[in-house]
This record gives C-alpha cells, sequence and structure tokens, in this order.
C-alpha cells in the first residue's frame, strides 16, 4: 500500500519541478506563497496542515488532501485527530466528500504503514 505515496510524490515532484523550471512569475509566487502559509506563526505547524486538510476535503482536491495527511502525519498528527478532522470536513462539505474521506483513509493507512505504525 505504500506504493501509492511514492507514486504520489514522484509525479508531484517531477511536475512541479516543471512547472517551476518555466519560470512563470505567477506560479512561482503562488507556490512561495504556499509554502509560507504554512510556516509556524501565531499557529503551529501541526494545526495549519489540519486547517489546509479540512480546506482540501471540502473542495475535494484528493492530491491536496494526500499532501496535507503526509505532511501533518510527520508532524505528529494522530489517527483520532486526522479523523475528527475529516470528520469536521464531511459535515462541512456534507455526503459529496465520502469519497475523498475513504481515499484520505487509504492514503493515511498507507502512511501508517510505511511509518510502521
Amino acid at each position: 500500500m505504500a506504493d501509492i505515496i511514492e507514486e504520489f510524490n514522484e509525479y508531484r515532484s517531477k511536475m512541479n519541478e516543471k512547472l517551476l523550471a518555466d519560470n512563470n512569475k505567477i506560479v512561482k509566487r503562488i507556490f512561495n506563497l504556499d509554502t509560507n502559509a504554512y510556516a509556524a506563526g501565531a499557529l503551529d505547524v501541526k494545526t495549519k496542515e489540519l486547517l489546509g486538510l479540512v480546506a482540501s476535503a471540502v473542495l475535494r482536491c484528493d492530491d491536496c488532501v494526500k499532501y496535507h495527511l503526509e505532511t501533518s502525519h510527520k508532524e505528529g498528527v494522530t489517527k483520532e485527530e486526522m479523523m475528527e478532522a475529516m470528520g469536521i470536513a464531511t459535515l462541512v462539505g456534507g455526503t459529496i466528500v465520502v469519497p475523498h474521506l475513504r481515499r484520505a483513509y487509504e492514503f493515511w493507512e498507507a502512511l501508517e504503514e510505511k511509518s510502521g505504525q
């Protein structure tokens, strides 16, 4: 199951490199803004990642959900914390979020498997 993590990260890295190599000022600024937005500030990184996870689930962006799940996992978010956040996302977004909830759960299991939890 850990292959879904590697596939996601390899594709994301490859395409991000291509996008940034295109030297589009707007794209580069958005990438930079995104990076800086999730840095520690008044809110810690863990909280910001969970906020990003909820927003991404409500917006139904599976790539974004995977990114925030992986970063949340690295930041020490527990399965219970992740599921509580995803529960809020499902409440806010409605039942249309359920397929994204399923894929998020699958990806989280792969992250746990990969880390030996």
